[in-house]
């Protein structure tokens, strides 16, 4: 990854975590789905006008004639709107990569849902707002608002189009351009899949610069690299190069950080870059014991009480599934660093999701436990393995649950910590990882081999082996 790609990650994690990160969100950012962006939408409208789409850099006013053309009628213009957007689509990798990331803000001008289905894909409870009766209403307990400044596929009659549209944008919908501007003000926004051709965005940003010059909050923009085209001359590239450069300045005027990328793929890579360091902030301690193996009751549950308080002393999210003689352990730990420090004992510290223990549902219980584990592991960066046995017909067996969450957390990128020191399923978990450490399939640095070695050594005190699983969190 580039060292700009690097340093806005960097940028947007720092705000992810301040809660002050929102996304606004243009065309180019469903263009992945299927779906087209302004230029594609009005080709038809231009061949009804006899123009070329192509030679055309005013879309709005090409809308226009239309209009005026047909009688100020719009019917085809809202008919053009309701095809192209209307058709099924499923969010990108990038809608899915947000969706997930605690971002409760969402600006857009696109008029499909693809944004609202990928939060609500996400068991997140979504705010939409796209004309001014919603702007009073708040949903209950809702997790993000998206705002669709220029309305909804499903109301095309509403939806902003056209000049005349653009123009009295700013006095019909003053209450919308009101809400952006705080929202530029007190939050960075990313924009994405913009092409900063829209003229009520022009108009918003512009005004904001002027009354907040000395004192705003920068956003960030991630913006391609103008390519040479096929058969295009040097003279005809140089060009556009030149008039990307006056424009990158106008953002910067504007507060805008810009970042390029070579290839629209690349903005894929930072944004799992960021979920990626996010998740790393959320650790999940999978354990079960009935059986301790070489140590007491005590000695197991007070290794894994210590090691759940130091982690949340490191500002470490705990997940947890409440297993048989681990689950009190690492509740206790994480609410006696929380009450020390002074913190408050909420979501952000500590998730506790015991299993259910009866299916009267149409799902057996162990489908139940599956997704239940998926989910848990979807949230984590990091999944430490302890102990896991448990008792089937009065004999002591590694745990095949703990096995179902490690190739879980393989199967969505979690970095698994197996503590083979505590014996049973965890031994054999630190066993495989050993192995696909040596066979090249998990690349790691020679540190941090060395602290998977120490975490399999039976010479070594669980106290010992509780500090090298904290060196290892720290490294990874």
């Amino acid at each position: 990854m580039e060292q700009a790609h690097i340093k806005l990650v960097d940028r947007l994690y720092k705000e992810l975590l301040s809660g002050s990160l929102g996304i606004f969100a243009g065309a180019g950012f469903s263009q992945g789905a299927g779906y087209v962006n302004w230029k594609e939408l009005l080709r038809p409208i231009a061949v009804d006008l006899d123009l070329d789409v192509d030679e055309e850099t005013d879309l709005v006013a090409l809308a226009q004639y239309h209009f005026t053309k047909h009688g100020e009628n719009r019917n085809r213009l809202n008919h053009q709107l309701v095809e192209a957007f209307s058709k099924d689509a499923e969010p990108t990798e990038n809608h899915r990569i947000l969706a997930r990331l605690p971002i409760a803000t969402y600006w857009t001008t696109n008029y499909d849902r693809l944004i609202e289905k990928s939060l609500k894909d996400a068991h997140k409870v979504v705010d939409v707002k796209y004309c001014l009766d919603h702007l009073p209403i708040t949903k209950y307990r809702r997790d993000a608002v998206v705002f669709k400044m220029h309305g909804d596929v499903e109301h095309p009659n509403d939806a902003v189009l056209t000049r005349d549209d653009c123009e009295r944008y700013h006095l019909e919908m003053a209450p919308f351009i009101d809400a952006l501007k705080g929202d530029l003000i007190s939050k960075t926004l990313l924009f994405i899949g913009f092409s900063f051709t829209d003229p009520n965005l022009d108009y918003i940003l512009s005004r904001v610069r002027v009354l907040y010059e000395k004192n705003r909050k920068q956003s960030e923009c991630i913006l391609r690299r103008v390519h040479r085209g096929n058969g295009e001359s040097q003279e005809r590239f140089e060009y556009r190069k030149r008039k990307q450069e006056f424009f990158e300045r106008e953002l910067v005027r504007y507060g805008l950080i810009v970042t390029h990328v070579n290839e629209y793929e690349e903005i894929t890579d930072i944004l799992r870059a960021l979920e990626s360091r996010y998740r790393r902030q959320s650790v999940f301690i999978s354990g079960a014991a009935y059986d301790y193996g070489p140590f007491t009751a005590q000695e197991g549950e007070l290794f894994v009480f210590e090691l759940a308080k130091d982690l949340s002393r490191r500002d470490k999210r705990i997940l947890s599934g409440f297993g048989l003689g681990v689950g009190s352990a690492v509740v206790a730990g994480v609410i006696e660093a929380t009450v020390k420090a002074g913190h408050a004992l909420n979501d952000d510290r500590l998730v506790v999701r015991p299993f259910p223990q009866a299916g009267p549902g149409e799902m057996a219980l162990d489908e139940l436990w599956s997704a239940y584990r998926a989910d848990m592991l979807k949230r984590a960066g990091t999944a430490i393995f302890v102990f896991g046995d448990k008792l089937i017909d009065g004999e002591v067996v590694p745990s095949s649950g703990m096995r179902e969450e490690f190739n879980l957390a393989l199967k969505n990128g979690v970095f698994p910590i197996p503590v083979g020191r505590t014996g049973a399923m965890a031994k054999e978990l630190w066993n495989e990882v050993i192995k696909r450490i040596d066979d090249g399939k998990m690349k790691v640095s020679p540190e941090i081999r060395e602290l998977f070695e120490q975490l399999g050594d039976d010479a070594r005190t669980l106290d010992e082996i509780r500090i090298s699983i904290l060196k290892l969190v720290a490294l990874i």
